[in-house]
């Protein structure tokens, strides 16, 4: 019997406004690269990820132009106005037994050591799927409603940052997302549909440096990181 397939959806039709940019951020260039060329290269590299699959705006005129658009190993899908559409718009094209891992766009420098470990949870009977996340380190402050000032202190004890890869069943999480979305469900992310339905996902500890690029600042954080990686990247 054959191993269920590993396909990678990338949600990537947002506009990245934080950014202050002239584009969006998944096209700004680093390292001599856009970022969205090198996530999808990253994912790519790794031996378990079977194809991938990215959600592009259907006005976006950059993705044509660049070298990875017409790649063998990825399929190009619309994407639509919220991140949970275009993912439901990746999934669309999976096979029903295929695992799902969805990854940021702007997340270019994940390790593969913490992709193994995600990947590993396949074989668990305990979970039904999981995500990269790191533990909440930091004193945590509820304001009082927009005002910046403190309400109280919040306990930071058994807080995690939720990050990305998820990986899921892609006929559960596609349920998950469509029930969500049919119910008013605030989906800001895929495991948030997957709990909403009861489903236990594990939390696998990542590397600091999978940080998500919003703000101009982070981009030479993210070099910084990006050439710490020793997998191949083209």
């Amino acid at each position: 019997m054959t191993e269920p397939s590993v396909v990678a959806v990338v949600p990537a039709a947002g506009v990245g406004s934080r950014m202050r940019a002239d584009k969006p951020k998944q096209y700004l260039t680093l390292a001599g690269k856009t970022i969205l060329e090198h996530t999808l290269e990253n994912l790519h590299s790794h031996p378990a990820i079977d194809h991938i699959v990215v959600a592009i705006n259907k006005d976006d005129g950059w993705f044509p132009t660049l070298p990875v658009a017409n790649a063998p190993w990825l399929t190009v899908v619309d994407g639509g106005k919220e991140r949970a559409d275009s993912v439901l718009a990746g999934l669309s094209v999976l096979n029903p037994g295929d695992w799902a891992l969805v990854h940021d766009a702007a997340r270019p420098c994940l390790h593969h050591t913490d992709l193994d470990q995600l990947l590993a949870v396949r074989s668990r009977d305990d979970v039904t799927g999981g995500i990269l996340a790191t533990p909440v380190r930091d004193t945590m402050k509820r304001a009082k409603g927009n005002r910046p000032c403190i309400a109280h202190t919040e306990s930071r004890e058994h807080l995690w940052h939720a990050l990305t890869p998820q990986l899921f069943p892609a006929v559960l999480l596609k349920q998950a997302l469509i029930s969500g979305l049919n119910n008013g469900l605030t989906i800001t992310d895929e495991a948030s549909a997957m709990e909403a339905q009861g489903y236990t996902v594990a939390l696998i500890d990542s590397h600091p440096g999978n940080i998500k690029i919003t703000q101009p600042m982070d981009l030479s954080l993210a070099e910084f990181y990006l050439r710490q990686l020793t997998f191949p990247t083209s």
